[in-house]
């Protein structure tokens, strides 16, 4: 059982209030982990399954005739007729996976891929799909993935939070804004810090403004009022203190984090810090600093799109191809495609494959019919995403959709089942991570949840 322990700002002692009793335990691991750390590629808008990872040759074979089955409402109900696919799509790797031309560095890793293609959401709406995918509801004030996996395995690296979200530059959160990572009613300690991985500075306010002395002595000041206080042992105290602390250590960890000086020219191209796209260049750097923070004992990674502004106007939904798909959707998988391969290959390298789970999805997917002449629209009722690393079967598929990609029809999966296989793999039984608030217990999976055995090694 992980505890949390007392910590201290260097000399100054915060041990009688920030003791184990305060802190208690945190809830698991319940049995022996297959892995240590997530890092979660987040593809806001929607990747289209049908020109990725679940690719149809019946949609080529009847281009341009009406579906076949009614269509059911979509977001601006402006659907056309079943459309081809703009890329190919031929079997990858020995295991034979059938992965389209849009990715084609992570084809060549398709024997590390557990693709998940009966995938299903609840909505069919940016906001609350983006809720639903990361807290498991489609409303605010619940947990993330990211809280809750901070919460049931604690910390294992005392100067950087156990929940981190990458950001690139101009970035801005997908729609649903920094509520997405909120830690809910959890403890305050497991929100995501949001790192800036190509700004400068990475975080507001990372450099302190007064000497070491004054700036321990105003915490220290800190320590005895709330020391004193009648609410000392609240929740929500310990937890503000809890982040004061961490926050004053972050500010000699995270410019280290984030300065990739000591790295090999030979990683940096492994990750296309040398590309001519500055956007793919900016991925790279939070795929490269992902690692880095796995490295440092970070449970939990969540990685940022930058928007190309193709298609989808300035919007937070990179991936929101209405119109223009094959110049949108090109340029998206530019902007990631080398670099998480890249990510895949160098946590091979450095042993860390093993104990790290990588999560590649949107909210949901996209339509087989065209919107307009040459867009897609939401579909939620069959998509596809992918899991690598530690104790996940690669070279695999696990569901299907029907012969057009239109619904899930074999294995039909939901958010609840993929979080149920995430903790499985932490070592935490979904069933059991709870935590009371307003006199119900609740959970990451809510009332259901599977473990996907198919796809485990």
């Amino acid at each position: 059982m992980l505890r949390r322990t007392s910590l201290g700002f260097g000399s100054l002692a915060l041990g009688g209030l920030l003791g184990s009793k305060a802190w208690g335990a945190a809830p698991g691991p319940h049995f022996k982990p297959r892995v240590k750390h997530v890092i979660f590629c987040y593809m806001s808008g929607g990747v289209s399954h049908v020109d990725s990872f679940d690719p149809k040759p019946e949609l080529k074979r009847r281009h341009g005739q009406p579906m076949p089955v009614p269509v059911r409402p979509t977001v601006f109900n402006e659907n056309g007729n079943i459309m081809a696919s703009p890329w190919e799509a031929r079997p990858r790797g020995k295991s034979g996976l059938l992965i389209s031309d849009l990715f084609p560095h992570l084809a060549e890793l398709a024997d590390d891929l557990a693709i998940v293609r009966s995938m299903t959401s609840k909505v069919n709406e940016h906001a609350q799909g983006n809720y639903c995918f990361h807290t498991g509801l489609p409303f605010m004030g619940h947990p993330s993935a990211g809280a809750w996996v901070s919460y049931g395995l604690g910390s294992a690296n005392e100067n950087l939070p156990g929940f981190v979200v990458l950001q690139s530059g101009g970035a801005i959160p997908p729609h649903g804004g920094v509520g997405l990572y909120s830690n809910g009613y959890l403890p305050a300690q497991h929100q995501a810090s949001i790192i800036k991985a190509d700004g400068t500075p990475a975080l507001a306010n990372i450099a302190p403004h007064e000497s070491d002395a004054l700036q321990r002595a105003r915490l220290g000041f800190l320590r005895d009022v709330d020391a004193r206080s009648t609410v000392a042992s609240d929740p929500a105290v310990e937890a503000a203190i809890r982040n004061y602390e961490t926050a004053y250590r972050m500010q000699t960890a995270v410019p280290e984090l984030c300065d990739l000086g000591g790295e090999s020219d030979a990683t940096k191209k492994l990750y296309a810090l040398d590309s001519p796209n500055a956007h793919t260049v900016s991925y790279g750097r939070q795929c490269l600093v992902a690692r880095r923070l796995i490295e440092r004992g970070v449970r939990f990674v969540e990685l940022s799109c930058l928007n190309e502004n193709i298609g989808a106007g300035n919007s937070p939904n990179p991936w929101d191809q209405h119109g223009k798909i094959k110049e949108g959707h090109g340029a998206m998988a530019l902007q990631v495609d080398q670099p998480i391969a890249g990510l895949i290959r160098d946590l091979k390298a450095r042993g860390l494959f093993d104990e790290t789970l990588i999560l590649f999805s949107g909210e949901f997917g996209r339509t087989p019919f065209s919107q307009g002449s040459d867009g897609r629209d939401h579909n939620p009722f069959g998509f596809s995403l992918w899991l690598a690393g530690g104790g996940i079967r690669g070279g695999t598929a696990c569901g299907a959709t029907d012969e057009l990609g239109y619904f899930a029809v074999e294995n039909v999966t939901t958010i609840y089942d993929l979080y149920a296989t995430m903790l499985h793999l932490l070592g935490i039984d979904h069933e059991r991570l709870t935590y009371r608030f307003g006199g119900r217990d609740f959970r990451l999976t809510d009332v259901s949840g599977k473990v996907l055995r198919e796809i485990l090694s």
